[in-house]
């Protein structure tokens, strides 16, 4: 089970950064996911598409309209570190210590699952991909549904990241409940994707994050062939 967060007040911090219209698209989104549906929001990175954690119907959705194979797993955002211990069942100390450095951010962890995670999430693998986005958008919408939720790029498979919310309209048309316009993505880039659940943390993508910038923290990172 998730610990909820529905009912608490979103933090100050994160409301002060959004404008009164996206505020007002932010909370027209958390209805929409609570009820089943799905949403496109930006982040730092690229625009997501989202679904709620605990809707297996909901998130059997994204599959279907990104043209996603059902054996690829999808990643979740969450909205702080302390969210990592519901959804993940251990978390080595080098994971803790890239979280420090680099969440919230453009890096994404794969860590060994929670028994609280959904297969259909996982495609029946071990293993969970997490991120905390640097980004008031998707935190709020997090903190609001008061569950991580399915964090996955909002662009049909195999085609380009979208940047814009006007990106994500011209791959999707009508096919998603809701797209928060809250103009370009700052980065533009795929997140970073480093697996931790072996004995070295292993770069399985490269994205935002240099690697450079990773060996200065984690100095035996290594770099996956074809990653």
């Amino acid at each position: 089970m998730f610990i909820s967060l529905a009912g608490q007040r979103l933090t100050e911090e994160t409301m002060i950064k959004l404008s009164p219209d996206i505020q007002q698209q932010v909370e027209q989104g958390i209805l929409i996911l609570k009820q089943g549906g799905i949403v496109a929001f930006p982040t730092d990175t690229l625009y997501g598409l989202g679904a709620c954690v605990n809707l297996p119907l909901a998130v059997k959705r994204v599959y279907e309209v990104k043209g996603r194979p059902l054996h690829m797993a999808l990643p979740l955002l969450l909205a702080n570190t302390a969210q990592i211990r519901e959804v993940a069942e251990y978390i080595p100390p080098v994971a803790w210590l890239l979280a420090r450095n680099f969440l919230p951010g453009a890096l994404t962890l794969v860590l060994p699952k929670s028994g609280s995670i959904p297969d259909i999430i996982t495609a029946g693998g071990k293993t969970i991909a997490i991120r905390i986005p640097a980004h008031p958008v998707p935190i709020t919408l997090i903190e609001g549904l008061g569950t991580p939720i399915v964090g996955t790029s909002a662009n049909l498979s195999g085609k380009p990241g979208s940047l814009t919310a006007d990106d994500v309209y011209s791959q999707f048309n009508n096919k998603i409940d809701l797209v928060i316009d809250g103009g370009r993505c700052p980065l533009g880039k795929e997140s970073t994707i480093v697996d931790v659940t072996g004995e070295k943390p292993v770069i399985l993508r490269k994205g935002a994050i240099p690697i450079e910038k990773l060996r200065q923290v984690c100095g035996n990172i290594t770099l996956k062939e074809g990653g």
